[in-house]
């Protein structure tokens, strides 16, 4: 889809050093000026605090805070909240109990100067496919219903930046699924920097482009996704659900198997039937326990998927296994595998290899 809410920012730049009791939230960062940034990490390290700091919600002094060249804070300036065009959407979706769904939706939009809106009512009714609640109290809406609203309410302001702080953190599993659609939808959507917070990896490897690591307030790493979901010296890397991101193409489905082929890079792959037409791109999440690696490609095997691929580097996981970084093409992809695996096949940086991949493991 292509983007239909241009603020032509530019890049979000963010310095703060703060301590407070025995935490220190030490960051200094340059962001992309459109696209979904992920900031991850444990409890506690310091994701919410980010993003309150960026809001004005907590003042820290000596910061800098520059959207483009629209300096939000510096050591001599401080823009206060209700004066930064930002929406924010929390956890728990605080909406007006006593206003209407599409009073909900328009109270941003009516505070909004008119020479300053650029998104409709309408068109987040259409993103966010709103309508067919209008007629219901907000008392009687689902979790994901009523955070639906939510990012319209803070969209209808017309922000230059979102701040979304594990927006689907409260919902039960059926009410994610429901709602990451309509978070992809304004993905395509939206040409504004949008930072968002999760502990989830699978939220992240769908929606963001850019990801932020922190730890004990500070940041470990920031890059594309792509690169820091496989970094072995991260922790994403080295844990139990580490995964790797793939970008491709529609390529065509069989409609006999409920099968579409997706075309990459550096091959091919084959998944469950995915409501896309030909020629759409599409992202896969690859968890590293669910590829497996051999020599040469094998025809008697129910393992559709079969990558030519290239080690470039091996980092112990533990006692006996190992997490295996492999070349596609260009992209990166991780294996996790036995030590004995790794001695029989003699894999080492440089070695050309294939990775197998079950059609029914891919996200």
């Amino acid at each position: 889809m292509t983007a239909a809410f241009h603020a032509n920012s530019g890049a979000l730049t963010l310095q703060f050093d703060s301590r407070r009791g025995d935490f220190h939230l030490s960051v200094d960062l340059e962001l992309p000026g459109q696209g979904v940034t992920g900031v991850v990490g444990p409890s506690g390290c310091g994701k919410t605090s980010l993003l309150r700091a960026v809001a004005g919600l907590d003042r820290i002094e000596g910061g800098r805070l520059a959207l483009g060249e629209d300096v939000w804070q510096s050591p001599t300036h401080f823009r206060p909240t209700h004066k930064r065009r930002l929406g924010y959407v929390f956890q728990e979706a605080s909406l007006f109990e006593h206003l209407s769904v599409r009073a909900n939706l328009e109270y941003g939009w009516r505070r909004t100067p008119a020479r300053e809106r650029r998104l409709s009512p309408d068109t987040l009714t259409q993103w966010l496919n709103l309508g067919p609640l209008f007629s219901r109290p907000v008392s009687a809406l689902s979790g994901g219903e009523r955070q639906r609203v939510a990012i319209g309410r803070a969209l209808a302001t017309s922000p230059d930046l979102l701040l979304m702080d594990e927006p689907l953190a409260a919902l039960d599993p059926a009410s994610k699924q429901s709602i990451l659609p309509y978070l992809e939808t304004l993905h395509d959507s939206l040409s504004i920097p949008v930072l968002y917070v999760s502990h989830a990896p699978e939220e992240v490897a769908r929606l963001a482009d850019h990801l932020v690591v922190m730890a004990s307030g500070r940041v470990l790493a920031s890059g594309p996704l792509a690169q820091i979901l496989t970094r072995p010296d991260l922790p994403l890397a080295q844990a139990d659900d580490a995964a790797a991101v793939l970008t491709g193409t529609v390529e065509g489905h069989d409609d006999h198997y409920a099968l579409t082929r997706v075309a990459l890079a550096g091959g091919a792959l084959t998944l469950t039937r995915q409501p896309r037409e030909p020629g759409q791109p599409v992202r896969l999440r690859v968890a590293a326990r669910d590829v497996s690696l051999t020599l040469s490609p094998s025809g008697d095997t129910s393992i559709l998927n079969c990558l030519p691929v290239k080690v470039t580097g091996l980092t112990p996981h533990d006692a006996s296994r190992v997490t295996v970084e492999l070349r596609c093409g260009e992209q990166p992809l991780l294996a996790r595998v036995t030590r004995k695996s790794v001695e029989e096949l003699r894999l080492a940086p440089g070695v050309d290899c294939y990775a197998q991949i079950k059609t029914a493991a891919l996200l």
